[in-house]
């Protein structure tokens, strides 16, 4: 390759770099320009009948999207992040000792071995954000309730029960919504694929709720599917 020619496919090369994301005015039509994108990865971008048309260039195999991802069929073939909501809500008065609500139905229980308080994980799962709504308290003081995310590893009895992480709430206030997001918890709120989940409430007394009323509860799990 001769000098001249040389220098001609340089500076078309050059050309077609940009350090800023191209505007439709300033492109003609059918040019090509990479750029820098918003999120830092190399876009390519063609000017055609108007429009400008943008893909981001990979360079790990990550893909990124600006706006909505749209398509008629969607296959995971590997693995994929979801959230999923949980209903836990029931209707009872307070024990003072440990319960268990229910991840099905509305009846809460006393163990977590039981085929209502516990639920069979079928991947890694994280608990991003736990609602609560209180209803009408019947004391002023002493009305503690600490949520606790427990347990039971494969071929482990009921007697084997592991603590993954506690939160007590001590604000309760009549008719009012409370959260437990994922770092207020003692500890990491994740458990592995296989393994009985539970979560259970202990009240620091029998007088907090004193008849059955409504409890209205809902978990938000983050969820590692394998396919």
């Amino acid at each position: 390759m001769d000098r001249d020619t040389r220098n001609i496919l340089n500076s078309k090369q050059s050309n077609m770099y940009s350090a800023i994301q191209p505007s439709v005015d300033g492109m003609s039509d059918g040019q090509i320009v990479i750029s820098e994108g918003s999120n830092k990865q190399p876009s390519l971008s063609l000017k055609r009948h108007g429009r400008v048309y943008k893909t981001y260039l990979s360079a790990d195999g990550n893909q990124y999207v600006d706006k909505t991802l749209r398509t008629n069929t969607l296959e995971y073939t590997h693995k994929f992040i979801d959230y999923r909501v949980f209903k836990h809500s029931f209707t009872d008065d307070l024990p003072g000792s440990k319960m268990y609500i229910p991840w099905q139905g509305t009846g809460e229980q006393t163990t977590l071995l039981n085929s209502t308080s516990g639920y069979l994980t079928p991947f890694n799962m994280t608990c991003h954000k736990l609602m609560f709504r209180t209803p009408d308290v019947d004391v002023t003081s002493s009305r503690n309730i600490i949520f606790a995310i427990e347990k039971i590893d494969g071929e482990d009895t009921g007697n084997s029960i592991d603590s993954v992480c506690t939160y007590t709430e001590s604000s309760l206030v009549d008719n009012t919504n409370f959260t437990i997001s994922q770092s207020d918890w003692s500890a990491n709120p994740s458990v592995d694929a296989g393994e009985l989940v539970g979560i259970s409430m202990t009240p620091s007394n029998n007088d907090i709720i004193a008849s059955e009323k409504h409890f209205h509860i809902t978990s938000l799990w983050r969820v590692e599917v394998f396919i």
